[in-house]
């Protein structure tokens, strides 16, 4: 047995153990596994390895922590509320264009911030009891709402795995915007539509007003959303028109749009929501480290340049198969660690195709593992907050959308050259 597989089981099995058997945080049973994978291979802790490794994702890490603090000064200020209050009131009669709207709505914070978990408990946490009262079942409103943070996490402008792929490679997170946007929105609309347009019945909206977030658009008007435009434009803007816009970087353009949110609506302390911000954001960025050092350690000892080659030998229908499979599987574990020990790999199998579509296409297959059990991530906090307390009741109900995901996104892989072209 080649000596890189011996590290890497004994990396993966350290990992499982400190993770599932001593239910360590899932960034330092990332780090122990990077320590063992080192030892194992004859190199000691090396020190400067692993603080490198620390530093890999700092990028992901600034924007998941601005990010977070910008949702959760819009969510404090009455801007999401009174969104999800308008969207609602204003379309319950139009079933099909409420979907979309509430698609989008929904989808929005893990757009972001690249976490579904921030899209479930947030605008997800939002219209959940709306969704219900309009007559779609609580389950699956549930799933709906897991499936859809999934396909935020993914979609552009911010996609942490699609970063962590390219970072793999040396690829540039540019030029994803619209492959990431044919990878998940048709997914979106179709399956918020194939769950929840036959459920939705005419009611009165008078009855269920009260039991919508207030709205807050009547006092303060345009004002309200002021922050949401700004920091939409000045993402944006550096895109279309580089040449007119300045390249502040994601962070600083979060941190201006949290700061503007002082002065639209209702009053907030920027503190405490920071605070509150960056206690939600430190297990992710825990796992961020923990990943960053893990694939530090794996390239030390010859893990990494394994796991290339065998991909590369690989015949190609069992490479598919593989990928199908195992990236969504072992994204129960971490959907970065799933992208960084298996998409990297995959990604640099497919050479031959077009780079930016592929890692797109890998970005959603490594989205599917915050709906795989044990952590499932996406589905627990989608059943807590309808409050449906056996979560495999949602899973069951994901499980076609999943499926249907596993092969939108393989048939990305397979057409890339030619959506390559098209897009």
């Amino acid at each position: 047995m080649m000596p890189e597989i011996f590290y890497f089981i004994l990396m993966i099995v350290a990992f499982i153990l400190c993770a599932m058997w001593v239910k360590l945080p899932i960034g330092i049973s990332l780090i122990i596994s990077s320590i063992v994978g080192a030892l194992v291979a004859g190199y000691g802790i090396p020190i400067r390895h692993l603080v490198e490794g620390t530093f890999a994702y700092l990028d992901p890490i600034l924007i998941i922590t601005t990010a977070l603090i910008f949702m959760e000064a819009l969510r404090r200020s009455g801007a999401l509320g009174s969104i999800s209050t308008l969207i609602i009131t204003k379309m319950h009669n139009r079933p099909f264009w409420l979907i979309i709207l509430i698609t989008v709505f929904i989808m929005f914070p893990g757009m972001i911030t690249g976490l579904s978990t921030a899209t479930v408990l947030t605008t997800g946490a939002l219209v959940a009891p709306a969704l219900i009262l309009l007559g779609i079942p609580h389950v699956t409103v549930a799933a709906m709402i897991a499936m859809t943070a999934i396909y935020g996490m993914i979609a552009p402008p911010i996609n942490v795995p699609a970063m962590i792929i390219g970072g793999g490679v040396d690829m540039p997170y540019i030029g994803f915007d619209l492959p990431l946007l044919f990878a998940t929105m048709p997914l979106a609309f179709g399956v918020n539509l194939a769950l929840g347009y036959k459920h939705i019945r005419n009611v009165d909206i008078e009855k269920i007003k009260p039991k919508l977030s207030e709205n807050y658009f009547p006092k303060y008007g345009w004002i309200l959303y002021t922050p949401l435009f700004i920091v939409v434009i000045l993402l944006l803007g550096v895109r279309i028109f580089p040449e007119v816009f300045p390249n502040l970087g994601v962070p600083l353009i979060f941190m201006i749009g949290s700061i503007i949110t002082l002065f639209t609506g209702k009053k907030i302390n920027y503190f405490k929501l920071s605070h509150t911000a960056i206690k939600d954001a430190l297990p992710v960025l825990g796992i961020l480290i923990g990943v960053g050092m893990f694939i530090q350690i794996m390239t030390l000892n010859g893990v990494r340049g394994m796991l290339v080659i065998e991909s590369l030998g690989m015949p190609s229908f069992w490479r598919y198969l593989s990928m199908g499979i195992m990236i969504p599987l072992f994204g129960a574990v971490s959907a970065y660690g799933s992208a960084s020990v298996l998409g990297v790999p995959f990604l640099l199998s497919f050479l031959g195709q077009n780079e930016i579509i592929v890692g797109s296409a890998l970005s959603l297959l490594t989205g599917l593992g915050d709906l795989m059990p044990p952590t499932a991530l996406a589905g627990i906090f989608a059943a807590q907050v309808v409050g449906e307390k056996n979560y495999f009741k949602v899973l069951k109900i994901t499980f076609i959308p999943a499926l249907a995901t596993i092969v939108w996104a393989l048939a990305m892989i397979f057409f890339a050259n030619e959506l390559g072209r098209f897009l």
